[in-house]
C-alpha cells in the first residue's frame, strides 16, 4: 500500500490521475470496424496497376511452360483420383456395409458448414518405402463450423484400418502445428486401431512423434485453443487418449469405443470373454467412466451435437465484411503459362502478380533497388498483404531490400506473402571477383533470414519454381516456420536444381563415373526434387494448381485474420478430465492427467517466443 501511495503523490505531481492517462484526454470519434475496412479497401484501390501483357517475344517460352503445367495437372488430377477412393471398393463396403459407418467425406458435410473447406497435404503417403497410404490415413484441413474456422482432423478408416503410420503422425502434428499458429479450434473425428506395430520404432519413441499428439492437446487447452472429439469408431491404445484428453467428447453408440486393449487382448491377458460394447462402448462411457461428455444415438447426431459444442465456445466469428473487392484484370488460367519449367524458362513475376492481386494492384516498395525482388503491398480478396517475390537471383542489394520490407510488414503488423522461385547458386566460385560477390551477398542473404526469422506476423509461402539452396531459407522455407506452404505442381525442391546440375563444374568433377551412371544419379535427383515426391512426404501443406492460387491464398487470409478478434491468454494447465475420479474404468484418463501436468514450463517459453501473432496487432 506504501508503495502505491508513493506512485499515487508522484502521478499527482506529475499533474496525472493514473498512469495510463494523460492530463488532458483528447476526444476520439468511434468508428466502425466495416468503415475503416472500407477506407483500407479504397486506399488499396487506388495502387498502380501492374503491366501483366506477356510480350510477344517470350510467347515460345510461354507456350513451352504451358505445355508442361498440362503435363504435370494430368498427373495431379490422376492422384487427387487415387486418394479420393480412400483404401479401395473393398475396404470401403466392409466400413459402409459391415460396420455400418460413413466414409470420412459425408462426415465432414455433415460436420463443417456450407463453405467449401482448406484441405491440407492430400497427396501425403503417396509412392512411401512401405507403401502406398492414401491421404496418410486421414483427412486434416481447416474449414467453419457455425462460422467458426477450426481445425479438422479425421481418421479414415477404409486405409489400413485407420492405423497410424508414420506419415499419419507426422500430417496429424503438422494440423495441430497450425492450430497452434493460428489459434484455430480443433476438431478430431476419431476412427482409429491405434499404432501400425511393424514400423513401430519409426513412430513411438521419438520427440516428433505419436506421443506428442497428445503433448499438443494438452498444451493447446491450456493455451485457450478448444479441443473437441467425436468418436465414430473404434479408439485403441494410442488413440484412446485423444478423446480422453478433449475438453468435450461426443461419442456414438454401437460403433464408437474407447480402450487401451481390444477385447482378443483381453481375452489373451485373462481369459475373460467381453464384448467391445462393454469393454468400451459409449453407454459405459458415458453413463459409468465419464470419458465421455454426449451420447449420439447415430453420426448425424454426433455431428449436430459436436456444431452446438462449437457454438458455445464463446468464440466470435470473423465479421464478414460486406465490400466487394476487385479481381484482377488478367486472366488467371494463364497462369499455366507462367509456371516455369525450369529456372531458365521464369518469366518477369509482375506477370504473374498481376493475376493474382486485386486489380492487378501493387504498391512496390524500393521499384528501382534490388530488381531481382519485388516487394510491395497489395491486396487478396480485400485483405492486405506484404508481397515479397523472386524476380531473378537473391542479389545483395535484392537481399537488403527484403529484410527491410519483412522488417517493415512486422512492425506494421501486415501478414507476409513470399513467391519462391530460387536458383542453385554454385558453391565454388571461378574467380576473385565471384569469391567477393558470393560473401557480399553471403552477408545481404543472412540479415534477411534473419528478419523472416524474427517476423511475427503471419506468413504464407507459395512455391511457384525453384525451391533450391540457401535462398529458399531468406524466402521463409519450411524450416522457417509459415503459417502455410503450398507448391505449384511444376515447383522443384532439391538442394541443387536438377536441370542446371549437369552443367555444374564441381558436378561434372564429382561425377567421373561412366554416363550410365551419372544419368542414373541425374534421374534421381529430378524424381526426389518433383512436386509430388515432396508433397507425399510433407514438406509443404499441399500442391495447389496455379489457376486456384488466388482463392487458396484469401481463404488462408481470412483464417489468420480470426485471431485478431480473440484475445490471447493461456493458463497453467489444461481442462482436466475427472483427474480425482477412481474407477476402474477410467485408467486413460488418469494418464492422460498426468501428461498434461508437464506442460506448463512450455507455455512460457513460448509465450516470451511468441509463437503466435499476437492479438495487439488489430
Amino acid at each position: 500500500m506504501a508503495a502505491w501511495a508513493r506512485q499515487k503523490h508522484l502521478l499527482q505531481a506529475l499533474g496525472r490521475d493514473s498512469p495510463l492517462l494523460p492530463r488532458c484526454t483528447p476526444t476520439c470519434v468511434p468508428f466502425s470496424s466495416k468503415a475503416a475496412a472500407s477506407q483500407k479497401r479504397a486506399g488499396a484501390q487506388s495502387y498502380p496497376v501492374i503491366n501483366g501483357d506477356i510480350p510477344p517475344v517470350c510467347r515460345h517460352v510461354y507456350e513451352a511452360n504451358a505445355r508442361n503445367s498440362q503435363l504435370c495437372g494430368h498427373r495431379y488430377a490422376e492422384l487427387i483420383n487415387k486418394i479420393k477412393q480412400g483404401g479401395g471398393e473393398s475396404a470401403i463396403l466392409r466400413h459402409t456395409q459391415r460396420n455400418k459407418k460413413l466414409l470420412v467425406r459425408e462426415r465432414l458435410r455433415m460436420l463443417l458448414d456450407d463453405e467449401s473447406f482448406l484441405e491440407l497435404s492430400p497427396m501425403a503417403g503417396l509412392g512411401l518405402p512401405y507403401g502406398d497410404v492414401p491421404s496418410a490415413g486421414c483427412l486434416t484441413g481447416v474449414g467453419k463450423i457455425c462460422g467458426v474456422w477450426c481445425v479438422f482432423i479425421s481418421n479414415d478408416a477404409t486405409v489400413k484400418g485407420g492405423t497410424a503410420y508414420p506419415i499419419s503422425v507426422k500430417k496429424q502434428l503438422r494440423a495441430q502445428e497450425i492450430a497452434i499458429q493460428n489459434r484455430l479450434p480443433t476438431v478430431y473425428l476419431v476412427d482409429s486401431g491405434g499404432a501400425f506395430l511393424p514400423l513401430q520404432a519409426e513412430l513411438f519413441p521419438d520427440k516428433q512423434h505419436g506421443g506428442r499428439t497428445f503433448y499438443n492437446e494438452a498444451i493447446m487447452s491450456a493455451m485457450k485453443i478448444p479441443q473437441v472429439a467425436v468418436v465414430c469408431g473404434s479408439c485403441t491404445a494410442g488413440g484412446a487418449y485423444i478423446p480422453t484428453m478433449a475438453e468435450e467428447t461426443v461419442i456414438v453408440d454401437k460403433i464408437g469405443t474407447i480402450f487401451l486393449a481390444g477385447p482378443p487382448l483381453v481375452k489373451a491377458a485373462t481369459g475373460e470373454d467381453v464384448s467391445a460394447e462393454n469393454l468400451g462402448g459409449a453407454k459405459l462411457h458415458s453413463r459409468v467412466s465419464g470419458c465421455v461428455d454426449h451420447f449420439a444415438s447415430t453420426e448425424a447426431e454426433a455431428y449436430t451435437c459436436a456444431r452446438h459444442i462449437i457454438s458455445s465456445l464463446n468464440f466470435d466469428p470473423v465479421p464478414e465484411d460486406s465490400s466487394e473487392y476487385e479481381n484482377p484484370l488478367y486472366d488467371a488460367n494463364e497462369l499455366t503459362g507462367l509456371a516455369p519449367l525450369n529456372y531458365k524458362s521464369t518469366l518477369n513475376i509482375k506477370l504473374i502478380l498481376s493475376r493474382l492481386l486485386d486489380g492487378s494492384r501493387l504498391l512496390e516498395f524500393k521499384a528501382d533497388y534490388g530488381t531481382t525482388l519485388v516487394a510491395g503491398f497489395a491486396s487478396v480478396e480485400g485483405n492486405l498483404v506484404g508481397i515479397v517475390a523472386n524476380n531473378g537471383e537473391l542479389t545483395h542489394d535484392a537481399s537488403l531490400k527484403g529484410s527491410h520490407f519483412v522488417q517493415l510488414c512486422n512492425q506494421r503488423g501486415i501478414p507476409l506473402l513470399f513467391l519462391q522461385n530460387t536458383a542453385s547458386q554454385e558453391s565454388v566460385p571461378t574467380n576473385v571477383v565471384k569469391a567477393e560477390e558470393q560473401t557480399n551477398r553471403l552477408k545481404a542473404q543472412a540479415a534477411m533470414i534473419a528478419a523472416v526469422a524474427c517476423a511475427s506476423v503471419p506468413k504464407i509461402t507459395l512455391v511457384i519454381g525453384g525451391c533450391h539452396g540457401g535462398e529458399s531459407f531468406a524466402m521463409c522455407g519450411r524450416s522457417f516456420d509459415p503459417n502455410f506452404l503450398f507448391l505449384w505442381p511444376n515447383a522443384r525442391v532439391s538442394l541443387v536444381d536438377p536441370h542446371s546440375a549437369s552443367e555444374n563444374s564441381q558436378w561434372r568433377e564429382q561425377h567421373h563415373a561412366h554416363d550410365a551412371e551419372e544419368n542414373t544419379k541425374l534421374k534421381k535427383l529430378k524424381k526426389e526434387s518433383t512436386a509430388f515426391y515432396s508433397t507425399a512426404r510433407l514438406w509443404d501443406d499441399g500442391i495447389i494448381l496455379p489457376q486456384d492460387s488466388r482463392n487458396v491464398i484469401g481463404k488462408c487470409l481470412r483464417i489468420i485474420k480470426q485471431q485478431k478478434y480473440k484475445d490471447f491468454t493461456y493458463q497453467t494447465s489444461p481442462v482436466f478430465r475427472m483427474s480425482k475420479q477412481e474407477n476402474r474404468h477410467c485408467g486413460v484418463v488418469a494418464l492422460g492427467c498426468q501428461m498434461a501436468l508437464h506442460c506448463n514450463s512450455y507455455l512460457t517459453e513460448k509465450w516470451e517466443a511468441g509463437i503466435c501473432w499476437k492479438s495487439s496487432r488489430k
